[in-house]
């Protein structure tokens, strides 16, 4: 695809977006009552930004222009909040982390797959050297502490000589018998056809008739082949099967490939050539321009002496360098403006000061909170309105430049879509103006002081420089206070280097390496009746590609970008829970993969017997968030996280104290700020056994990851046989392998996959082909995650905040009813007991 063609495809998402941000403010607007209408026009909206979202994402990849770029990444930043602005608001709505919009992309036309959020690819390529620098650093202190996690050995038991002896003739025996078992089988079927010959007789029967039997044998076999190739076409042409060599790379592909690659060198080339000519085109005008752009400044800047002076009598004072200078006055404006802006102000002043003299009444108190509790019942009558959103000015300013820039914009000359000059000039003048600028007010400070000396013997008021010491004597008392309150957060590690304190991290196990594992590699199914269940009030139980995108958006988009993160919905805290095997863990090493972050382990088992004592725990944690924070984004994990929070510590885990984070983590929480790109994410198995008030205190949104059903598990069964090298053929039934599977996990299914490919039988597929009992012999030795353990999962869910929420607003209860009948109730008991 030619740069043109990515052109013309942001030129088309840049219209579909204004048209979506014109009906998104018309409908704001509006107030409505119906749940329904409201979920279907916030669903409608997410679908379309996430179709805008792809678009924009691929184009900012692809395009080379470097001013374009900028612009794009604006707009994609603002795109990626509002989704997340979205996502949020449908939460609050159906109080639930999961929604269906089946029927929604049957009405839009859309495939499942078009509402996958794709992961940005300027995450990654945007720091790729400091990840790599990073990554080396983390191998060579593992290797040196003897922690290498990547070069990972089975041990090699030694075995005595005599033994290895015995085992070497073993095998050499049963070669050698084997090759005397099919000698003597040659032999005795040589004897066999001897006999054979002797008992029919020497001479052919009939030559004709042997040759009509070959050829009937001949024929069927043809035909039978024949057969079975117009089957196959005939399904490939239904599109029951895929056609062939499906699977496998094309030349196209490879080239669009390399494409993508040199593409990718000139879009660094035109960034580096852009930044330089940020500095020299700013020379260049700076030698050419900057004198002019001097004398008209003092021009400018006498005349409006002068002009004051006519109309005032007096000549005007200079504004101060910290309000901005003479810039507050000729923003945009000819001197006559600025002249009837002054008189303007002058009277604006008079008034003002007549009005202070009047006192108000005490009745205005009164009267305000009136007009609250009527603009409170206001609300309430009106229904729901969608929450005022901050990144909607983001992405209008965006498509306003766009307009006023690209849009019409003649590029002809501009094959190579390299930097534009001429826009480089435009904001280079300005920035040139504004520094010529300061230069010139100090001159014409000094000038207007001269003139009043000189024309009205005017003397500078002593009150003024009262005023700047008084100023000074306010900010020293607020300097002190700063300071005292400074002193509660005190750095332990001050005289430290972040080098030393990673290094230290990193050898107490604390940082560790995150496995590279893809989000895509999470494979699963979607969810194609979650509409259809819902309203039959049956709640399903999520799919995991649900999952998927809640980890893309409350995981890595925020800690990807900083401009997301800084203004969208913070979520600070993410739980995932689900039984063993359903890949919670893999999903904590994606995260940190697609984002580049770092992963601290701060487990109940890894920071046993670490930094003892409540001065280490302190220490131990002011050391990993200010590592977090300095080399961010960020990823804390703590696996097992109900260990945090145990009802009863069991006798076992005692020693262990695995409580030593509970009071800390809810601190730690309130300490972090939307600046700081850093996610806690806990995973566990059992969160039954823990408190559930402080437990959900903690993790702000609580993920069930779910074991697998049917479509989930045939896509898992095909593409993990395939990745490790096996061939699906017909005589392997996957969908008979995806119904006896029921209840076993993604962890069983890798497990028995791996067991039954190994070497020797990926080398026999050609001869004998893979078959469904092969992996399911696999597959019985383990046990797999029965309906009542799932069914458990959800009763507890069911007790979350949300789960209660949401169960309340089914029933058509309110969660604001419930705390009134517990107050009302409260209040019953306490008169009682006064009456007694």
């Amino acid at each position: 695809m030619s740069n043109t063609m990515y052109n013309k495809m942001w030129h088309q998402t840049q219209e579909a977006l204004t048209s979506l941000l014109d009906k998104e403010s018309q409908k704001m607007m509006e107030p409505h009552q119906n749940q329904v209408f409201i979920f279907q026009m916030l669903a409608t909206f997410y679908i379309k930004y996430v179709q805008i979202f792809r678009n924009l994402e691929n184009v900012y990849d692809q395009i080379v222009h470097p001013q374009k770029r900028i612009l794009i990444r604006k707009i994609l930043d603002g795109v990626m909040g509002r989704i997340l602005e979205l996502k949020n608001e449908m939460v609050e709505l159906e109080l639930t982390e999961f929604h269906y919009f089946d029927d929604l992309l049957q009405d839009l036309k859309l495939a499942p797959q078009q509402l996958d959020i794709p992961i940005p690819k300027y995450f990654l390529k945007e720091k790729l050297e400091v990840i790599k620098e990073r990554e080396k650093i983390l191998a060579q202190i593992l290797a040196n502490t003897g922690f290498d996690a990547t070069d990972k050995k089975y041990p090699v038991r030694a075995i005595p000589l005599e033994e290895a002896i015995k085992v070497i003739q073993v095998a050499e025996r049963a070669r050698q018998g084997r090759l005397r078992a099919m000698f003597m089988k040659q032999i005795f079927l040589q004897e066999y056809r001897a006999r054979q010959a002797k008992i029919l007789g020497e001479k052919i029967a009939d030559a004709g008739a042997a040759a009509l039997r070959i050829q009937k044998v001949w024929r069927g076999f043809q035909q039978s082949k024949k057969a079975e190739r117009e089957r196959e076409e005939e399904m490939i042409f239904l599109g029951m099967n895929p056609p062939p060599l499906f699977n496998e790379v094309g030349a196209t592909i490879i080239e669009a490939e390399k494409v993508t690659h040199m593409r990718d060198k000139v879009q660094m080339k035109h960034e580096e050539d852009y930044r330089g000519a940020l500095v020299t085109i700013k020379d260049d005008l700076k030698l050419t321009e900057g004198p002019d752009i001097k004398e008209n400044l003092q021009e400018q800047i006498r005349r409006w002496f002068i002009e004051c002076r006519n109309l005032t009598g007096t000549f005007p004072d200079y504004p101060r360098e910290e309000e901005g200078g003479s810039a507050i006055i000729f923003s945009n404006k000819t001197p006559q403006q600025v002249i009837e802006d002054m008189i303007a102000n002058q009277e604006e002043k008079e008034t003002n000061k007549k009005k202070k003299k009047e006192k108000k009444p005490k009745t205005a108190k009164k009267e305000k909170e009136k007009n609250e509790t009527k603009e409170k019942n206001k609300e309430e009558d009106e229904g729901w309105k969608m929450s005022p959103s901050i990144f909607l000015h983001k992405m209008e300013e965006g498509s306003n430049v766009y307009k006023d820039v690209w849009k019409n914009k003649d590029e002809s000359w501009n094959f190579y879509q390299d930097y534009d000059p001429e826009m480089i000039k435009e904001e280079k003048r300005k920035e040139l103006e504004s520094e010529i600028r300061v230069q010139v007010d100090e001159l014409m400070r000094q000038e207007l002081k001269n003139l009043k000396l000189a024309v009205n013997r005017e003397k500078e008021l002593p009150v003024k420089t009262g005023r700047k010491k008084g100023g000074k004597k306010k900010n020293k008392r607020k300097k002190r206070k700063k300071g005292k309150m400074g002193k509660k957060d005190k750095d332990l590690t001050a005289d430290r280097t972040i080098e030393s304190l990673y290094k230290e991290l990193v050898e107490e196990g604390l940082l560790i390496q995150a496995l590279k594992v893809n989000l895509s590699d999470y494979i699963g199914e979607y969810s194609y009746l979650g509409t259809t269940l819902r309203q039959v009030s049956i709640e399903p139980m999520p799919s995991l590609l649900d999952v998927r995108q809640l980890v893309t958006l409350y995981g890595v988009l925020p800690l990807g970008s900083a401009a997301v993160h800084k203004k969208a919905p913070l979520v600070k805290s993410l739980l995932l829970a689900g039984p063993s095997g359903v890949g919670k863990k893999m999903l904590v090493h994606a995260i940190c993969t697609e984002t580049g972050a770092n992963l601290f382990n701060l487990s109940a088992t890894n920071i046993a017997g670490k930094y003892p004592g409540n001065s280490g725990l302190q220490m131990m944690l002011h050391v990993v968030f200010k590592v977090a924070r300095q080399l961010q984004p960020s990823v804390v994990w703590i696996g097992d996280a109900e260990k945090t929070f145990y009802k009863k510590v069991p006798n076992s885990e005692r020693e262990m104290e695995p409580k030593r984070l509970k009071k800390q983590l809810p601190k730690i929480l309130k300490l972090l700020k939307p600046d700081d790109r850093i996610l806690i994410v806990g995973t566990t198995q059992r969160p039954f056994d823990a408190e559930l008030q402080p437990f959900c205190r903690v993790y702000q949104k609580i993920i069930l990851v779910p074991r697998p059903d049917y479509a989930s598990r045939f896509v898992l069964w095909k593409q993990i046989i395939q990745r490790n090298k096996g061939v699906i053929t017909d005589a392997l039934s996957v969908s008979c392998l995806a119904k006896i599977s029921d209840g076993f996990t993604q962890g069983h299914i890798v497990q028995v996959v791996k067991e039954v490919l190994t070497e020797r039988r990926i080398r026999q597929q050609a001869r004998k082909p893979l078959t469904a009992v092969e992996f399911i012999t696999a597959l019985t030795s383990m046990s797999p995650v029965y309906q009542e353990e799932e069914e458990s999962f959800k009763v507890w869910y069911a007790k979350t905040p949300m789960g209660r929420k949401r169960a309340l607003a089914l029933t058509g209860g309110n969660a604001e009813n419930e705390k009134d009948k517990g107050k009302k109730k409260g209040n019953k008991r306490e008169t009682e007991k006064k009456k007694k």
